[in-house]
């Protein structure tokens, strides 16, 4: 969420509408704790629409300008892996999941932004609910089944003159315990940023920008389910960004990006890419 067209609003009322497609592809050769119990050797090929929509509202509260969002996910996905078995050795199983993900409730947005400055100071609150599809046993689920509360805080700098608009966040995800498999996965410090490049091309605007992002676990997975211990993970990834900022009327805008984010840096965690699509239309 660090590239322009995820930016929270800092001035303006209305409502928001954001499509987005995201493809991943990942493997991790290492032992990987799932609701169908302990795998090796996974292979996943994950495909999401989601489909967020937001309002921000016109009057301020303490300064910020405010917003509420919400988003919900449907994934199509394709996984296999190694299973271990009660009498020793292994056999490869492999499914096909379809289903709605976990909803994300984002009852606090707030950007702070004095009028002239070019500075921007961002607060949020993303609430992940096990709403999503999941069943244990199968392997492969949209659904994670426990709740993540997320509090991000930021700082976005965009020189109007000259173009250049940069971001960086960072957040602390807090989750709860998986009742099913009697599983807590830790707690997660990440960051993400962008440097951007906004030019005149057209009627719009084109961005060309850098995105990367670093997710490092700061507590240990526990509970009786925990068979693997500690199993502190961390991902971090870099790729670039293009986009597209189209007016439409006064009130109206439209804004394209396209993204890919490869995985460079992974341990105890699937390494592979992400493809994001997005769209935003905001009237």
């Amino acid at each position: 969420m660090s590239t322009l067209i995820d930016a929270v609003p800092s001035s303006g009322t209305g409502l928001f509408v954001k499509p987005m497609v995201m493809n991943y592809r990942g493997t991790a050769s290492a032992l990987v704790p799932t609701a169908a119990g302990v795998v090796a050797n996974l292979e996943a090929t994950v495909n999401t629409l989601a489909v967020v929509g937001g309002y921000t509202f016109g009057e301020k509260a303490f300064g910020a300008t405010y917003s509420v969002v919400v988003a919900l996910p449907y994934s199509f996905i394709d996984i296999s892996a190694n299973a271990q078995l009660p009498g020793g050795g292994t056999r490869r199983i492999a499914n096909n999941v379809s289903g709605f993900g976990d909803l994300t409730v984002i009852p606090l947005m707030m950007g702070w932004k004095e009028p002239e400055s070019p500075w921007q100071f961002n607060a949020l609150l993303p609430i992940y609910a096990p709403t999503g599809s999941y069943e244990l046993g199968r392997l492969g689920n949209p659904g994670l089944n426990y709740w993540t509360f997320d509090p991000i805080v930021g700082i976005a700098y965009n020189d109007a003159q000259s173009g250049f608009n940069a971001v960086l966040n960072t957040g602390y995800a807090i989750n709860t315990e998986n009742p099913d498999t009697d599983y807590k996965s830790g707690d997660i410090l990440h960051f993400d940023g962008s440097v951007q490049q906004i030019l005149p091309v057209g009627k719009g605007l084109l961005t060309l920008g850098l995105e990367g992002f670093y997710f490092q676990q700061t507590s240990c997975d526990s509970g009786t389910g925990a068979t693997l211990g500690c199993f502190k993970g961390k991902t971090a990834g870099l790729g670039p960004a293009v986009g597209y900022i189209l007016p439409l009327s006064k009130t109206e805008t439209l804004l394209l990006e396209a993204k890919w984010l490869a995985e460079l840096d992974v341990e105890k965690r699937m390494k592979g890419d992400f493809i994001w699509l997005k769209a935003v239309y905001k009237f």
